[in-house]
């Protein structure tokens, strides 16, 4: 198992990103949180197989429909102990 944290910057707040990456996640089995920093990036811990994160990262690329995303930070960390995906 693999856990990677991303910070999202761009367009990223109150265009439901949060919700969408929740739904993702779970869509392929990932655990973790995304939750919105008072930067204005949102801040995205995920935790699976490598394969779904891969497949999650160019997900959070793109975004839900009204986003505009102009980076994605990754920072590979220890496998947090929580189940589900969560938003905060």
């Amino acid at each position: 198992m693999t856990a990677v944290r991303f910070l999202v910057s761009g367009r990223v707040q109150g265009v439901f990103y949060r919700a969408s990456a929740r739904e993702q996640a779970l869509l392929l089995g990932l655990s973790g949180y995304a939750r919105n920093l008072p930067d204005g990036r949102v801040e995205v811990l995920a935790s699976g197989s490598a394969a779904a994160i891969e497949t999650f990262e160019r997900w959070l690329w793109r975004g839900p429909a009204a986003a505009r995303v102009d980076a994605v930070a990754r920072e590979d960390c220890a496998v947090p102990d929580r189940q589900g995906f969560h938003t905060e």
